[in-house]
């Protein structure tokens, strides 16, 4: 890797790190920060490929647990900060409905596991049992619905980095 690739890499995983300590600050932005991390980290995967993401992802995803002051923040940019790696392998499936299948199983897996650990670690198994299964059925169709506004989202960002903002940054 070149001084100009390392430096790149590593002052967008610094940019990452730091949205998501600032995503402790301010409580809406629990899930805005880890999204923002995300897309930070979307030049590197863009220009250095999967490889050289994953280090940035899991660099952020360590710094954000040991550093957010918001715990909750940094899991869940450690459950779905990988999703920019995979999804490009998974806008190449040959049928829309099965990239929205896959992509739906992604999310509720990352969500069950997510709060699945949350609960089990937390020891808040006690106060879910009194909430409705209507209630958590309504917030894990809507955890979908944002998933998927997500990953539009992205697609829109990486589409903006390839067309506009590349040039800007790498000059022919």
């Amino acid at each position: 890797m070149s001084a100009r690739q390392l430096a790149l890499c590593g002052v967008l995983t610094a940019l990452a790190a730091m949205l998501l300590l600032l995503g402790g600050m301010i409580p809406a932005a629990t899930f805005i920060a880890p999204l923002l991390a995300m897309a930070v980290l979307l030049p590197v995967l863009e220009e250095y490929g999967d490889k050289a993401a994953g280090i940035a992802y899991a660099d952020v995803a360590i710094l954000g647990l040991l550093l957010a002051a918001d715990r909750e923040t940094a899991l869940v940019y450690l459950f779905f900060g990988w999703y920019p790696i995979v999804r490009p392998k998974i806008a190449k499936l040959p049928s829309k409905v099965l990239r929205t299948v896959v992509r739906l199983a992604v999310c509720n897996l990352a969500i069950l596991a997510l709060y699945g650990i949350v609960l089990r670690f937390l020891g808040l198994d006690a106060e879910w049992k009194g909430v409705s299964v209507f209630l958590n059925a309504a917030m894990l169709v809507m955890g979908n619905a944002v998933f998927l506004m997500m990953d539009r989202c992205l697609a829109q960002l990486t589409k903006l980095w390839r067309r506009r903002l590349r040039q800007h940054f790498f000059k022919r």
